[in-house]
């Protein structure tokens, strides 16, 4: 094989060579501080959506790799470059994971983009209607399609729901989705997966509560109590109450089934219905199900009540709480505070 001055170099010489060039990109890899099949921040399993523009070269995105914090340097990049073929980089959005090896973000940019997402917010105490409803104004399902699914439980559950509905296991965050192509289904499927991975994987001991009390309770504090730090005192007081018998009053429970949620003339008529299952002023215990989407910290403040004297509270309103120990205490309270 001629040599650049058109010298022909004998095999040993070419395969010196490539030994050598070998060994020099092992030791620039090293140097550079990764390896190619090697996690590049162990440990860390937080994703981030990385976007490769339209004619960027392979060399030109590794500032941007290294400011998303998946690469230590643009040097290790250049480096890894050099050992592998990055020629099928495609444009568009990709899912990287922070513990990705070299090899695996490479083969993540040259696989499929994701899909043109946008971001559908499900908020803290949304009932399963109120998801339907917000979905049916973007105009990606008919009305109560979502609702069909999630009170038929018409799709699995990655753990088991013991409730006649998904009502209470659907968790409220911000969901990419794909406007031309929604799925009322996969949405509800990836909501039971978020509540397995945010909750269930987390807590396991609900002491002599059931999960399906304690999404219950959550949804409860969530529509009771504005102000999480009160949550657990909250959470102490219905839990006594229910413990011994005495109906729970809470005013919420009876907005449940109401259409829109502060229909205040609709509300009244729940609150003077005996035979509504959800009247917690007449009916003792908790209500059949949760009444809207639990965050993690009404979860957990009905897994971890505050034990207090009280048995009463109400809201000012301000919306701050006020609790009572007895009957007196809290008449006292509403006369004061002028709520009845």
């Amino acid at each position: 094989m001629p040599n650049a001055a058109g010298v022909s170099l004998a095999p040993e010489v070419t395969v010196r060579r490539g030994v050598f060039m070998a060994v020099f990109l092992w030791i620039s890899l090293a140097c550079a501080g990764l390896q190619p099949t090697a996690p590049l921040n162990p440990g860390n399993d937080e994703t981030i959506v990385f976007e490769v523009p339209k004619g960027a070269t392979p060399k030109a995105i590794g500032g941007p790799l290294v400011d998303a914090g998946i690469f230590p340097s643009s040097l290790a990049w250049d480096v890894f470059l050099r050992t592998t073929d990055a020629s099928c980089l495609k444009a568009g959005k990709f899912e990287l994971r922070m513990s990705m090896s070299p090899n695996e973000v490479l083969e993540t940019l040259c696989g499929a983009p994701l899909a043109d997402d946008v971001p559908f917010t499900v908020l803290e105490g949304w009932r399963i209607r109120d998801v339907d409803a917000a979905l049916v104004e973007k105009g990606w399902i008919e009305p109560g399609a979502y609702a069909a699914i999630a009170n038929g439980k018409g799709v699995p559950a990655p753990f088991e729901v013991r409730s006649t509905t998904y009502e209470g296991y659907l968790w409220p965050e911000t969901y990419m989705v794909n406007p031309d192509n929604f799925d009322a289904g996969q949405l509800i499927e990836r909501q039971l997966a978020t509540f397995q991975e945010r909750f269930l994987a987390k807590h396991t001991d609900y002491g002599n509560r059931t999960l399906n009390e304690i999404v219950v309770m959550g949804s409860l504090l969530e529509r009771e109590e504005p102000k999480p730090e009160n949550r657990p005192l909250v959470a102490g007081i219905l839990w006594k109450r229910i413990d011994r018998g005495i109906p729970l009053g809470v005013d919420a429970t009876s907005r449940y089934t109401i259409e829109k949620w502060n229909d205040r003339r609709a509300f009244l008529a729940k609150l003077r219905d005996p035979s509504d299952p959800y009247n917690t002023r007449k009916k003792k215990g908790l209500p059949p199900t949760a009444i809207g989407a639990p965050t993690l910290t009404s979860l957990e403040a009905a897994m971890n009540p505050k034990s207090s004297p009280y048995l009463y509270y109400l809201h000012d309103a301000d919306k701050n709480l006020h609790p009572a120990r007895n009957g007196a205490e809290h008449e006292a309270n509403r006369k004061k505070y002028n709520v009845y």
